[in-house]
Parts: structure tokens; sequence; C-alpha cells
């Protein structure tokens, strides 16, 4: 029996067999994950905003032995040591790069110099024609249901694809709530041409997340998350103690640098990497609260893509 597919501009300019594309998450998405999804015909990103330089080539070198399909990295343009990180990827010759949280001007001509593609993360059909003019190939079009660092204008997904699609001629990949084939073949219909999923494969068997974080994420319910420190940068959380404390801050008008000192170092990475439910900051996106379980990359890559197929099959009936 043959496996269902989707061929759209995103798969024929990446060369991948499905429109799924693993987002690169900070402490969730090392080379396991990458490779894994991947292998399953999707595209698996290592999330390099929580490596060392260092740690990031083994992740590459790692995920090259245990795939031979196209995976990617995500680089956060903000990152303190961004050129070593752009040194690396050149030097291993990575072939796709998603870049987040700056301007994309700054590195992707040097990327693409090197045949390298480049996809840039925005949240604003303002911010996708800046990022068209500065050359990148395809543009990830994230809405507020997102997990992690969120856009300021809060712009959902359903209102944010189909508007980025229509300002801009390069392929859009839609992300921020997409946890199922359903979702998936909504956002085909908005206009884009694939998704980027999180959460979903945060919970996953490859994931690089703590156990606990991923067991607490499956607990969470309709309403647990919300986005937070929008005066520093938008983040959305699952609630916590550390949700709390910020939240409490907020409402009594604390200023940026009261913020930061809640804040302090290494909280997601002792939420999210080290299992500390109370006082770690658990990135999450609003797809939690309808999570049940923890399954193998390529079997949430299957899901999705039967789903989607069935919808679309489902939706062509109802017309006709």
């Amino acid at each position: 029996m043959l496996k269902p597919s989707l061929k759209t501009k995103v798969t024929r300019l990446f060369g991948l067999e499905n429109p799924i594309i693993q987002a690169g998450m900070i402490w969730c998405s090392g080379w396991k994950l990458a490779s894994a999804v991947s292998n399953a015909g999707g595209l698996g990103i290592i999330g390099s905003g929580s490596m060392y330089p260092k740690e990031l080539e083994e992740n590459i070198k790692k995920c090259q032995a245990n795939t031979k399909k196209p995976f990617a990295v995500n680089v956060p343009l903000l990152y303190p040591a961004i050129e070593k990180h752009i040194e690396i990827i050149i030097r291993n010759k990575v072939p796709i790069v998603f870049t987040s949280a700056g301007n994309p001007k700054t590195h992707t001509p040097k990327l693409k110099s090197y045949g390298i593609k480049v996809v840039h993360v925005v949240s604003s059909v303002k911010f996708a024609k800046k990022a068209e003019m500065a050359g990148v190939d395809a543009l990830v079009a994230e809405g507020f249901e997102a997990g992690g660092h969120n856009g300021r204008e809060e712009t959902t997904t359903l209102v944010l694809v189909p508007a980025v699609a229509k300002a801009v001629s390069i392929p859009v990949i839609a992300a921020g709530g997409i946890g199922n084939g359903q979702a998936m073949a909504a956002c085909m219909a908005l206009g884009a041409e694939a998704v980027q999923v999180g959460t979903r494969f945060v919970a996953s068997a490859e994931s690089s997340a703590h156990t606990n974080f991923k067991r607490y994420l499956l607990e969470a319910k309709e309403g647990d998350t919300e986005l937070v420190m929008k005066q520093l940068q938008p983040v959305r959380l699952l609630k916590n103690d550390f949700y709390k404390e910020v939240k409490a801050a907020e409402l009594r008008g604390a200023k940026k640098e009261e913020l930061k000192k809640i804040l302090g170092r290494a909280r997601a990475k002792k939420g999210m990497s080290q299992g500390e439910l109370n006082e770690g900051e658990l990135e999450i996106g609003q797809i939690s609260g309808y999570l049940n379980n923890i399954l193998p990359a390529a079997e949430i890559v299957a899901n999705m893509m039967q789903e989607c197929i069935e919808t679309i099959k489902r939706t062509h009936r109802s017309l006709s």
C-alpha cells in the first residue's frame, strides 16, 4: 500500500516526501529528533539556540550519520555566538537554515553564497515583506498560538497565514497551533505550502525534552498556557510557579529590570532540559492542551499525513 503524500513548493524546494517541518525548539530538538523526522519524510531541525558551538557541531555530525535525507539547523539571530554557529553550519555543509529573532539581511547573503537555503520566521506581514527583500527562500508565518518566543502583534495563525501568503511570492510555511492533520489541511487551504510543528514533536520519543516536562505538558488543559513577558520578548509558557511569579510582577506593573531579574539565567534549561517543573521556564504551545500521548516521531508524521489527506478528501466529497 502506497503511503499518502502531498507535493508542494516546499517539498520540491527542500527535496522532501512530506510538507511537515519539525520546529527547532531550544532544549527539545537535538539530532535524535531531527534525524527521526527527516527519516520519516519530513524536515527535521536541530535547535541551536540552546547549544554551544562545539555542541552544535556534534549534533550536526550525529544527524548526518543517522540520516541521508535533508535536515536543517534553526539559528536565533540574537544568539551571542551567532558567527561561530554560521561558520560551523557552512563548514559542515548543512543544506538548510531556519533563522529567527533578528534581521535576516545580516547572514542570508553569506549562507546563500554557499548554496544553503534560508528560511526566516515572521509574525507579521511587515516582517514577511522585509524577509523576502532580504533574499530568503521561504518564510515561516508563526501565529500567536505557538509556544516559546512569539510575535508582539499576537496575530493568530488563521489570520496570519493567508495574509502573508497574499503579500509575498515565496513559499509560506504555517506554524502555531498545528498538532494534527486536520490543522495541517486547514493551513494548506489558507495558502501554506507546508506546516511547522513544535509542541507535538516535544511530546515525541526522540525529543530531548526532560521526561518530567513531557509528562507535565500531557497534563495540560485548555487555557493552561499564556503569552507573558511582553516587555522583554513575548513568550508562551505553560503555567507553573515561575509563570505565576512573572504574571504577578506584570500585574503590579513591574519594569523590564525586575522582569529580567525574575527571569535570571538558564530558566529554560532548568525547566525543559532538567525537568524542574516549579521554577523552570516551560515554553510550549496552546495545542498542548489537546495532546495525550508520547509517540515516535515517525508515527507523528505518518498520522498527520494520513489525517491531512483524509480531511482534504472529505472536504472534496462534501463539495461535490
